[in-house]
C-alpha cells in the first residue's frame, strides 16, 4: 500500500515540478496539494486521486507531442526527450491504476 501511495506522490511531485518551470504556481500548488486526499478515508478521495493521476498523464503526453513537435521544427534531437516524458506518463499512469487495487479499496470504504 505504501508503494501506491509513494508513487502517486512521486507522480503529483513531477507534475508540480513541470508546472513550476512553465511559472503556473496555481497548479504547481494544486498537484502538491493533491496527495493530501489521502488523509481523507473515503472512496471519493481516491476517485479523484485515480481521476487527476488519468489528466496528468494525459497532460504529459501533450506536452511530449508539443517537444516533439518544437524540436522537429528547430532540426534538434527529440527521442531522448520523448523516451523521458513518456516513462513519466507511463508512471503516472501506473499511479493512477493502482489506486484502484483491493487493498485500496478496502481502506477507502464508501
Amino acid at each position: 500500500m505504501s508503494v501506491r501511495i509513494s508513487l502517486l506522490v512521486l507522480a503529483a511531485s513531477l507534475l508540480a515540478a513541470h508546472f513550476f518551470r512553465a511559472g503556473n504556481f496555481l497548479l504547481v500548488a494544486l498537484c502538491l496539494a493533491t496527495p493530501l486526499l489521502f488523509l481523507y478515508k473515503r472512496r471519493w478521495s481516491l476517485i479523484l486521486l485515480q481521476f487527476a493521476a488519468y489528466c496528468a498523464t494525459a497532460s504529459w503526453l501533450g506536452t511530449t507531442l508539443q517537444l516533439v513537435q518544437f524540436r522537429q521544427q528547430m532540426g534538434r534531437p527529440w527521442t531522448a526527450a520523448v523516451i523521458i516524458l513518456v516513462t513519466v506518463a507511463l508512471l503516472t499512469l501506473a499511479a493512477g491504476l493502482l489506486m484502484n487495487s483491493r487493498c485500496m479499496r478496502e481502506r477507502y470504504p464508501f
